[in-house]
């Protein structure tokens, strides 16, 4: 019995360290399929080969609330008041508008759901029916800084495309 006591802080020790390989050896890799001395690697080549990469999605990026402030009533022009990139860059960061911030503003356009030779046909159409405007006039109303702000591509778009 005194022989089980002397080995035994060192004996136990020498257990722990024993059964820490062995479960090492055995069960701790998870990609080993090695059995009794046979490794079986043609199932898992099947199984890769036979099954199809699942892709995840890429989670969106969080915005703050402001961002996402923007871009809703950056969509909400767009869609009620067919306006132009830049008009909606001024409208949200104006004094009298969103009065957002110039990134959160680029955010919005850069995100918002439009169609800008559409907002610039719609712009060009109101012009013509409530204003009686000529397609001259239409076009330079549609690219002026103190008008529609529209690209010369869009408003050449909006006025080749009016009845």
């Amino acid at each position: 019995m005194k022989k089980v006591f002397k080995i035994g802080c060192l004996g136990i020790i020498g257990l722990f360290v024993l059964m820490a390989i062995l479960v090492a050896l055995v069960g701790g890799g998870e990609d080993s399929t090695e059995t009794e001395g046979t490794t079986e690697t043609a199932p898992a080549t099947e199984e890769a080969a036979t099954e199809e990469p699942v892709e995840e999605e890429p989670a969106e990026p969080e915005v703050s609330t402001e961002f996402e402030s923007a871009l809703n009533q950056a969509q909400n022009y767009s869609d009620t008041m067919h306006m132009s990139k830049a008009g909606l860059f001024e409208q949200l960061t104006s004094e009298y508008g969103g009065q957002f911030p110039e990134d959160a503003a680029q955010y919005a356009i850069d995100n918002v759901d439009a169609d800008w030779k559409a907002n610039a046909l719609e712009s060009a159409k109101t012009y013509q029916e409530s204003m009686s405007m000529s397609k001259e006039a239409i076009r330079d109303q549609l690219t002026s800084d103190y008008g529609g702000q529209f690209t010369q591509e869009e408003a050449d778009y909006a006025v080749q495309n009016l009845e």
